[in-house]
């Protein structure tokens, strides 16, 4: 496998990365884009979205940072954004794949008896009624996704949140086994920011908390994110901001003081360095946006 330097980061599979809307989902299937893999699928990154894969028919071989398992139908994994993964299968091999973004992964968190900050890959038997459940929770929710303008965020996050909770009923508790020290620690790092952004903790408090030294912990951030430490701060406030101002009606400086920032003023000057507009003028053209 590349190094992680050498590793591409994708939208979807071949398309530029790039900035993610607020709440972003996509699904398809894997051989929808068998004209640019041609079933193999080189590793690569989402920097912003995790990755649901149901293997419904064939297998190959599957490939998640340093690991390789060979599989066969049916079979299901969870790559958090930032994971190295790629793939090999024939040509009668197909799964859907459900991408979705960071945010609204932290939004399901509390929901789902899966951690979401660690790759899975389980495979079983289709006779075990587990499989099936998932099966026909994945067809549901690329039927609710083809529905277009119709469909309903609501109905496929409560859709995909199962898919979530059965795969660690399968099982799915366990995680990566060998991951490289480099990327346990950046994964340790999203962890601990999630918990702690708003409680505004400087870089130092982190590099103690996780046992680390400054230089590993940015080493971290920068292999496994393409970010330094207090950029990932950042950007995870930021992100929590964006939330908040597109899917509830509080008011602007209840929002700042949620994410740690007393000052609205200072908030205000925040959001629009990283984002070139005011919160509030964000939030309206949100609204604009859907209708």
């Amino acid at each position: 496998m590349p190094t992680r330097n050498d590793v591409p980061s994708f939208f979807v599979y071949g398309e530029p990365s790039r900035e993610l809307d607020v709440g972003f989902l996509h699904v398809e299937t894997v051989m929808e884009r068998k004209s640019l893999h041609l079933g193999h699928v080189a590793p690569h990154q989402h920097p912003q979205m995790g990755q649901i894969t149901y293997w419904f028919q064939g297998g190959g071989t599957y490939r998640i940072e340093e690991e390789t398992w060979n599989f066969s139908a049916p079979a299901i994994s969870f790559v958090p954004s930032s994971v190295v993964h790629g793939f090999d299968v024939g040509e009668q091999s197909d799964a859907i794949v459900v991408s979705i973004s960071d945010d609204l992964l932290r939004a399901m968190a509390q929901q789902v008896d899966l951690g979401l900050d660690v790759p899975v890959l389980l495979t079983g038997e289709t006779l075990d009624t587990n499989w099936a459940r998932i099966g026909a929770l994945l067809e549901m929710i690329a039927d609710e996704y083809r529905a277009g303008a119709s469909a309903s965020e609501k109905v496929l996050v409560g859709l995909i949140s199962v898919v979530l909770s059965l795969m660690a009923r399968l099982g799915g508790t366990g995680g990566l086994d060998a991951a490289p020290p480099t990327v346990s620690l950046g994964m340790a790092l999203r962890r601990a920011i999630d918990r702690h952004y708003k409680e505004d903790w400087p870089v130092g408090r982190y590099v103690h908390f996780l046992a680390t030294t400054p230089h590993l912990l940015d080493k971290a951030a920068r292999e496994v994110f393409g970010q330094t430490v207090k950029d990932m701060l950042l950007d995870r406030r930021l992100l929590e901001a964006k939330r908040l101002l597109k899917f509830t009606i509080r008011p602007v400086e209840d929002i700042g003081r949620e994410i740690g920032f007393d000052d609205p003023a200072y908030f205000s000057r925040f959001f629009r360095k990283r984002t070139g507009e005011a919160p509030a003028a964000w939030r309206r053209r949100q609204l604009e946006a859907n209708g």
